[in-house]
């Protein structure tokens, strides 16, 4: 299968183990020269804008977008990015109608969408974006595919606790001041917040420790804070049950167009349940949608427990094959218009 040929040759790019394509690196560049070869091949006019971005365009429906990233986190999966890439030049092809787009740098901020929204550039009428789960809700499901509502917002920064170093070994427990303590506290009220909002998650992923000699009684602890929502209600919920101000934040996106639309008429036509959710992470869709694209998202189940960034990452052929054909399906919907 060209798809599955095309997805082991992205791989290989820039060595083992998983996928290194980081942005901005050779791997990345080098992984786009490729896809501009099957651009090409596939009988499509290659561009690339001042971005970086690259485009192929087939003459009919233009307007109308295709596509996803190439870059890769350290050691990350065969499919992120790479899938949708794949599967919109061979849409395109199949169809004869539509554009494919290949973003640069998703992984550090969606850099390549984002400066083609910010610079004023022309936008699509229509945007579609396969992508795998990256999570284990359609395989909890038995659901080979899930159409997207829209990307969760979110809120990032840090909270800092204040305590009194001491020896380890002469300061009694009763008369300790440890800010180490006072933060474990904490992220124990910030899962639990998390917990009570349905759909709602929150992560603290990294701790700074001062003064941190391991025989030393912490005397100031900073936590980074993670915090996201499918909506601005359960997000503003959130930061209230955590009693966290946030700065610069996120808002939630919601897909609610024609695109989306789409395909969930081309899933249901092939018999399939329409299985809706959110996506918990953050994808040049979101972007799109954000400056008035009529942008749209389909799942394709994850395997192994859904996990993603990882050499483990994994969904079956059955189910690319079937997010491919649903994807030309909604192509041909949105260019037949």
């Amino acid at each position: 299968m060209r798809i599955s040929e095309r997805l082991d040759e992205l791989y290989a790019i820039g060595g083992g183990p998983g996928a290194n394509r980081p942005h901005p690196s050779a791997a990345e560049d080098q992984a786009h020269d490729v896809a501009s070869a099957w651009l090409a091949d596939a009988g499509l006019e290659v561009v690339v804008d001042r971005h970086g971005n690259l485009f192929g365009t087939s003459g009919r429906g233009e307007d109308v977008w295709v596509g996803s990233h190439l870059d890769s986190v350290p050691q990350g999966g065969r499919f992120d990015g790479a899938l949708g890439v794949v599967a919109a030049i061979e849409v395109v092809e199949r169809v004869g109608a539509g554009s494919v787009v290949v973003f640069r740098g998703e992984e550090v901020g969606c850099i390549g969408s984002r400066a083609l929204v910010a610079s004023g550039d022309r936008l699509p009428s229509a945007f579609l974006e396969l992508h795998v789960e990256q999570g284990p809700v359609l395989a909890a499901e038995d659901a080979p595919l899930g159409v997207v509502t829209g990307i969760v917002g979110y809120a990032r920064g840090e909270l800092v606790f204040d305590g009194k170093a001491g020896h380890a070994g002469t300061t009694p427990m009763h008369g300790r001041h440890d800010a180490l303590v006072a933060a474990a506290s904490r992220i124990l009220e910030i899962r639990d917040a998390a917990i009570a909002i349905p759909g709602a998650v929150a992560t603290v992923g990294q701790l700074e420790l001062e003064p941190g000699g391991v025989n030393v009684i912490p005397s100031r602890v900073a936590i980074s804070l993670d915090l996201r929502a499918p909506d601005v209600e359960r997000l503003d919920a959130l930061l209230d049950a955590i009693g966290y101000e946030s700065g610069p934040r996120t808002e939630p996106v919601q897909f609610t167009g024609s695109a989306r639309r789409a395909f969930t008429d081309a899933v249901v036509a092939r018999g399939l349940p329409a299985i809706e959710l959110p996506s918990g992470a953050g994808h040049d869709a979101g972007i799109l949608a954000t400056a008035g694209v009529d942008a749209a998202m389909l799942f394709v189940r994850s395997l192994n427990d859904g996990v993603s960034h990882s050499p483990d990452e994994l969904s079956s052929d059955d189910d690319v094959a079937l997010g491919v054909d649903v994807l030309a399906d909604a192509l041909e919907r949105l260019t037949s218009r």
